[in-house]
């Protein structure tokens, strides 16, 4: 298999428990190990996400908050549990983007101390624009995956485990 661009192929499986000459376990070269390479891609795919909403001015992480929101209005409580983030880093992040007018906050008026988090029309039309953009970098990154190989990945990464043992109440560790 040739090397693609941006990347090397892997063209060896070497079991992490091969024994090297003197019977002891053989080290395992980088190229090899998974979470060094789910980090190397999550590196330039988190780098191209940013480059492709640059002249949105979202962030990545508010594109995530856009996403979620676009299905419907949500209490605040809730949306930081699907985002699995703190309730100050949302307020953050909520702020930012009521500031531009993506989402509005209200309070519930059947439990005033809720308070219900909605995205906006102008808020609807970013996060229609954002999906398409992400979208590119998606088609360009995975171009050379078929279509089950691609729902494979989605599927496998969907069961890695990125909860931090010491994270508290055992959320996610992570950065949207």
């Amino acid at each position: 298999m040739a090397p693609r661009s941006g990347g090397s192929a892997l063209t060896v499986s070497v079991p992490a428990d091969t024994p090297g000459a003197d019977g002891a376990p053989a080290s395992v070269g980088p190229e090899f190990r998974l979470s060094l390479l789910l980090a190397r891609h999550g590196g330039s795919t988190d780098a191209r996400i940013r480059e492709a909403l640059t002249t949105s001015g979202v962030t990545p992480r508010h594109a995530i908050v856009l996403m979620h929101l676009d299905d419907g209005q949500v209490s605040q409580r809730d949306l930081g549990t699907r985002l699995g983030v703190d309730p100050s880093v949302l307020v953050t992040l909520l702020n930012a983007l009521e500031d531009r007018d993506l989402v509005r906050r209200r309070r519930d008026p059947a439990d005033r101390r809720r308070h219900i988090v909605e995205i906006t029309e102008a808020g609807a039309a970013a996060a229609t624009v954002l999906d398409a953009a992400i979208g590119r970098v998606e088609d360009e990154l995975f171009a050379d995956l078929t279509a089950r190989e691609r729902d494979t990945l989605l599927s496998l990464l969907a069961r890695v485990r990125t909860t931090h043992p010491g994270a508290c109440g055992g959320e996610a560790d992570t950065d949207l």
